[in-house]
């Protein structure tokens, strides 16, 4: 697939910027905020009109008519204007408004049947599209919403990563999961992918860490939810900041560039690389051995019938080495991870010998 540039005015080097409440309450709402942010660099100015609810009886949009209130954003303001479409009738309602850009949810994305709705809405239309990831961390399933609304020969793409469910304890409101959104960069290098930091985040206090570790893995933009009043907002309260503070946060990132031409820099880049690919590929041969080790093991659970999970010792190996990697500089987090995944990779290595046919005596 090859992509055009999502916004075809805007400079590569420049951070595509999106910000707006999340949901359109009041013509007044609007346009005050719109009217806080204009001429201040922000790209598209975004306001839900149907809102998909977990539950009924929340807000669920003001519908069509805010359509219009973002036509005087456009008129008065002079910004550009996107919001998020989920069937036919959003689509047409959304280009008869001349809406500038349009995307896609991520309880739309989640359905293909959804997706392809409005694929085959959008056929013949040239308009840029914005393609939220999927609730879940399905990485398939958002390359598969690429790919529908791809085919409908829309090639102005981009999409947002506003994080991904998660059942327990954790500081954000969607877990980010960085690594699923570095995977699509790496599939297709000349995606835009926007940094959806208000959902992910769920609270005002972390936004801008969250829109900066964004910009440091090189993502192309944030899309920021601001409002007039967020303590009293219709919808997601809590994560939602005044146009003043979301201007401040604005002159407090930093926008990375993706590469130089500066040959020191990039010398001393290749040098430490190099160190590290050494070090990658020692760690490689040590992950190998110890996989022999285990395979060992299983030899000797088989001729005892001894079951392969020992909890205690997995706890024993797990807590030791958490310990020592806060040592080392290493969080509890990436410890945990790696060592999860070695486990299991030794589990399948003592599997496959002690399911083997016995020798006969």
């Amino acid at each position: 697939m090859t992509f055009k540039p999502l916004l075809e005015e805007k400079p590569a080097n420049k951070p595509i910027i999106i910000a707006g409440p999340c949901s359109a309450e009041t013509e007044e709402q609007v346009l005050t905020t719109a009217r806080a942010l204009a001429g201040k660099g922000v790209d598209l100015f975004r306001s839900g009109i149907w809102k998909p609810r977990t539950r009924p009886g929340a807000f669920e949009g003001i519908g069509t008519e805010g359509l219009g209130w973002l036509r005087k954003v456009k008129e008065e303001a002079g910004l550009k204007v996107t919001t998020e479409v989920a069937n036919t009738q959003h689509v047409f309602e959304a280009l008869k408004h001349q809406i500038d850009v349009l995307w896609l949810g991520a309880r739309t994305t989640v359905n293909p049947f959804s997706v392809q709705e409005v694929a085959d809405a959008l056929k013949g239309v040239d308009i840029p599209v914005l393609i939220k990831n999927p609730i879940n961390p399905d990485f398939k399933l958002w390359v598969g919403a690429i790919e529908r609304i791809y085919k409908a020969g829309i090639t102005r793409i981009g999409v947002i990563h506003r994080g991904f469910s998660y059942h327990g304890e954790t500081k954000y409101r969607n877990v980010p999961r960085w690594q699923l959104a570095i995977d699509l960069k790496r599939e297709f290098p000349d995606l835009p992918i926007i940094c959806d930091n208000s959902h992910i985040c769920g609270r005002r206090d972390i936004l801008q860490t969250v829109a900066q570790k964004a910009l440091d893995l090189n993502f192309d933009g944030y899309m920021t939810e601001v409002h007039p009043d967020p303590d009293n907002a219709w919808s997601d309260a809590a994560q939602q900041i005044t146009p003043a503070q979301f201007l401040e946060m604005k002159e407090q990132l930093i926008f990375r560039q993706p590469t130089t031409d500066n040959m020191e820099f990039l010398e001393n880049l290749e040098h430490l690389r190099h160190e590290i690919d050494e070090l990658d590929e020692e760690m490689l041969n040590l992950l190998s051995n110890r996989m022999r080790l285990a395979e060992r093991i299983g030899e000797y659970k088989q001729r005892n019938n001894i079951a392969i999970l020992q909890s205690s010792r997995w706890n024993e190996i797990l807590e030791r080495a958490v310990t020592k990697g806060k040592l080392k500089g290493l969080s509890e987090e990436f410890v945990t991870v790696y060592l999860k995944a070695v486990h299991q990779e030794s589990i399948n290595h003592q599997e496959k010998v002690m399911n083997q046919p016995r020798a006969e005596a």
